[in-house]
């Protein structure tokens, strides 16, 4: 089909049933493209491609929106991770 497709994608990335591995990516994708990402672990914004990169960068330069970002990983991704896993724990 003609036109543009753009998305953002987040998740939350873990291994530890302590949940000390827990990360927060963001990604920004412009037709399939990922152009720039959010990394709780890095934390800061990258850029994949030219307009990306300028994205990057001037989020890079708020660090009230950066501090933001990080605390994602425990205000959404722990707390979230701690009742979808206890779900699943309780039934087996």
């Amino acid at each position: 089909a003609d036109g543009y497709y753009e998305y953002t994608m987040q998740e939350c990335v873990y291994s530890t049933s302590d949940y000390s591995d827990m990360v927060y990516l963001v990604s920004n994708s412009f037709n399939k493209v990922v152009y720039e990402q959010f990394n709780s672990t890095v934390g800061k914004y990258v850029g994949y491609t030219e307009l990306g990169v300028k994205y990057a960068e001037y989020f890079n330069k708020d660090p009230a929106r950066l501090q933001q970002m990080k605390a994602q990983a425990d205000t959404v991704c722990r707390h979230n991770a701690q009742i979808s896993d206890s779900s699943v724990r309780d039934k087996t």
